[in-house]
């Protein structure tokens, strides 16, 4: 173990050249810098976090839902029959003509009825749009709260103005309490990210997101113990900048109030153009690659720090690339195409029982989301799939 420390804490990797951990270790009276053991405060706060987001959704976001008449519904369940449930979860949640003739025949049911089983039973394990609101809104009040705490930090932070005092003494940078509070609260969101998953409504994406949330909690931490946090403070901020916005757009999308989605999204949309295809390349990158070069110089740490960086940059271009399509339809059609939605959020809409059920309850070109709404969790999904930094 000692063997496998030593390499992967390897000096040459992670600090500039002349530099040691032991220059890190003992610094003068009141001065801190970044250590490992500092992140450790991050799993505790998961947990409160996950705690505080439990009441959150109960009350306040519950409350909500119903003052805008979204309601919790279970909606039908299928009946207890343990042959149908033991073919659900280990064999197929949609079986075929064959499966089906077979259970029908099996169980002496027509065909019609084991097909009516299997739909209500993948209805239960759907989140409804009740439950769906409640988390929006928690997170939108997390990305909104703590994009506001992080802009408000970086307001009076001397590298927001001149991004070379990023660089300017480093490694020996103190790790201020208000950076400090910014990075470890970035962190346990994360961590509690991953703790909800193993407790929320199973979806299709969940282990592309616990990759995510995984991705984001190891970049976070490198960039906290190489003493990179000033820049990755610029990372975090230019990325919440966005979210909150197309949360927002969400809640509205499930609250019914189409112009409010739509003025929403074009909000998230230009915010997404600013600040992922402007602000990062010309602010962050060029200060991560140039300016860091003439002031630092190169070490391996950093090579890995803006390789993945440019990884998201054309993670951004692709990302873009997708919201300028639908502001292309939205203007071609008058309002974006309301067939087109994604595999995540209309798994999460309850299948009518039948063909004809589906045709009463949802006349045309109106089925499931309207507007922008199909297309805000398309693009959400994606996002969340691929981003490194933030959802």
């Amino acid at each position: 173990m000692a063997a496998l420390s030593a390499w992967f804490w390897n000096e040459r990797f992670w600090l500039p050249h002349n530099v040691t951990w032991a220059d890190l270790a003992d610094p003068a009276p009141g001065v801190e810098y970044p250590k490992v053991g500092h992140l450790l405060t991050a799993l505790p706060l998961a947990l409160c976090i996950f705690a505080v987001r439990i009441v959150f959704e109960r009350f306040i976001a519950s409350a909500c839902a119903r003052r805008l008449h979204i309601q919790a519904g279970a909606g039908r369940r299928a009946q207890p029959n343990a042959v149908l449930e033991k073919v659900f979860t280990s064999i197929t949640k949609n079986p075929d003509a064959r499966h089906l003739d077979g259970l029908s025949k099996q169980l002496d049911w027509q065909v019609r009825k084991v097909q009516r089983w299997f739909r209500h039973r993948r209805n239960q394990d759907k989140p409804s749009t009740h439950t769906k609101f409640c988390e929006s809104m928690w997170r939108f009040t997390f990305y909104f709260g703590i994009f506001t705490y992080g802009f408000q930090f970086l307001w009076q932070s001397p590298w927001m103005w001149d991004t070379r005092h990023c660089w300017y003494g480093y490694p020996y940078q103190v790790m201020t309490w208000g950076l400090y509070y910014y990075y470890v609260s970035e962190l346990a969101f994360y961590w509690s990210l991953m703790f909800s998953q193993f407790t929320d409504i199973k979806r299709k994406d969940f282990l592309i997101m616990f990759i995510h949330h995984l991705a984001t909690v190891g970049l976070i931490s490198f960039s906290y113990v190489n003493n990179m946090a000033r820049v990755g403070s610029l990372v975090l901020c230019v990325h919440d900048a966005s979210d909150f916005l197309l949360e927002a757009a969400k809640l509205a999308n499930y609250a019914k109030s189409q112009r409010l989605c739509d003025f929403l999204f074009i909000m998230f949309s230009v915010a997404f153009f600013i600040t992922r295809l402007v602000i990062f390349p010309i602010w962050v990158l060029n200060s991560t690659m140039f300016e860091s070069w003439a002031i630092v110089g190169p070490f391996p740490s950093w090579w890995l720090f803006n390789i993945l960086l440019l990884v998201l940059q054309v993670l951004h271009i692709f990302w873009s690339y997708l919201i300028a399509r639908i502001a292309i339809k939205a203007m071609l059609r008058g309002k974006v195409c309301n067939d087109v939605r994604s595999d995540i959020e209309s798994s999460s809409e309850e299948e009518p029982d039948s063909a004809t059920d589906g045709l009463k309850t949802s006349p045309p070109h109106t089925k499931g989301e309207n507007g922008l709404n199909g297309h805000c969790a398309a693009l959400k999904s994606r996002m969340q799939s691929h981003s490194s930094w933030s959802g």
